[in-house]
């Protein structure tokens, strides 16, 4: 290997790569790609449309530039690939822009340049599909002339808090060697230190069940929810009692969306299926937490019908539409198939969210935001996103007289204020 000194090169500027090259630009010659030329126009501004880097961070460093120009990579020895995986409509890995980046990389590709993936995959993606993808476009062999390591990405958009270097960070290689030094280099910049795995597919696996273990203890505590609702129980007081044992688990009940939680499962079930293995409790968790939007929806009707509400026409407000609190990311928000619940039982449907880009929201679900809360009243009020704007909000002025439905998703209204609550 000859890359002494990296010259490195993120491809893909999403909540993933771009905070990934601004840390690395710091302290090496890094360049940020992105084939969006517009998002390269607002980065080169100073303007981070995710939110998760600053002004200030974007423009300070000499050695950090930005471009959606493949032909300067081929200046560049380490390429970070960090691009969406997806699934499809029917849940299946969508692997198209992680092949569509290595193609990128093949074309600049060079004897002793080094490719990392951090985009989440099943086990065994990175060297069964996205290696014959370089060594195809290069013309190089795979650990003779290039060589391949896999860190997965543990970013969490909106926090402050847990930033991309005080997360220890996983990493493995395609040999020994090319371990050594893809640990080394996430060393450099890692305050929180680094953990080397065995392999690639040991990495690439540590990856994917993190947010598949998540997903099955939510889904665990989705389903306490609707059987606690059954027995008139408030299951938030019940895991708050529960939580009095010191190893009881903190997990609370909820809508399941987003790029990770969502979407990773799937990943490593399709490679299950694929030798053979039908996986049962993490496919259960999956259908589960992709109900509860529907079931949030019904109950919420349920409780307007016992008020004597007419549903048809009804006016519903439904606060936040991102896939978490405090973070302007709308991908895979299950509060838009709550919004399609509520359209489908014939009511008009508000929804305001601060956070969101209303225009990106628009393009993507043909859905109109209120730019405010504009003094209209409502027969319903759903509390969907936690973000800390909606703590001012006059919640109970906003109800159309005394018998407005009031549900509380997040569990942190006030219990006195709230019908019910998730």
């Amino acid at each position: 290997m000859k890359t002494i000194n990296p010259k490195i090169a993120v491809i893909g500027l999403g909540y993933v790569g771009l905070p990934l090259a601004v840390e690395f630009g710091k302290k090496y010659i890094t360049i940020g790609f992105d084939i969006n030329s517009d998002r390269i126009s607002e980065l080169e501004m100073g303007n981070d449309r995710t939110l998760e880097v600053t002004s200030e961070n974007l423009l300070l460093s000499e050695l950090l530039s930005f471009t959606n120009d493949t032909e300067i990579l081929s200046q560049f020895n380490v390429f970070i690939v960090t691009v969406p995986t997806p699934i499809d409509k029917n849940n299946r890995p969508d692997l198209s822009p992680l092949l569509k980046a290595s193609e990128t990389v093949g074309k600049a590709l060079k004897k002793g340049d080094v490719v990392i993936y951090e985009s989440t995959v099943y086990p065994g993606a990175t060297e069964e599909d996205c290696v014959p993808v370089l060594e195809k476009i290069s013309g190089l062999t795979f650990n003779k002339d290039f060589f391949c390591g896999y860190s997965p990405e543990r970013i969490n958009p909106g926090d402050k808090v847990h930033t991309v270097t005080k997360i220890r960070k996983v990493t493995s290689g395609s040999n020994a060697e090319t371990a050594d030094y893809v640990d080394s280099l996430y060393a450099s910049i890692i305050t929180a230190g680094t953990f080397k795995a065995s392999s690639i597919k040991v990495a690439e696996a540590a990856k994917v069940i993190e947010n598949s273990q998540r997903d099955i203890n939510i889904a665990f505590v989705n389903e306490l929810s609707v059987i606690f609702s059954l027995l008139g129980i408030d299951t938030h007081e019940v895991l708050e009692a529960a939580g009095t044992k010191w190893n009881f688990l903190p997990f609370k009940p909820g809508l399941v969306g987003g790029h990770c939680i969502g979407v990773d499962p799937y990943y490593l079930t399709q490679k299950a299926q694929e030798v053979g293995y039908n996986p049962e409790i993490i496919l259960a968790g999956r259908r589960l937490n992709d109900r509860m939007s529907a079931y949030v929806a019904s109950r919420i009707i349920k409780e307007m019908i016992k008020k004597k509400h007419r549903i048809a026409d009804s006016k519903v407000l439904v606060l936040g539409i991102t896939f978490k609190e405090n973070c302007p990311d709308i991908r895979n928000s299950k509060v838009f198939d709550l919004v399609k619940e509520f359209v489908e039982f014939g009511c008009e449907v508000d929804v305001f969210d601060p956070w969101a880009d209303e225009q990106e929201v628009k393009k993507a679900y043909s859905l109109n935001l209120l730019s405010r809360i504009n003094g209209d009243t409502y027969d319903a009020i759903v509390l969907a996103v936690a973000h800390k704007e909606f703590e001012d909000i006059d919640i109970a002025a906003l109800r159309n007289g005394s018998n407005a439905v009031i549900y509380d998703i997040k569990g942190v209204l006030p219990k006195e204020l709230i019908d019910c609550r998730l």
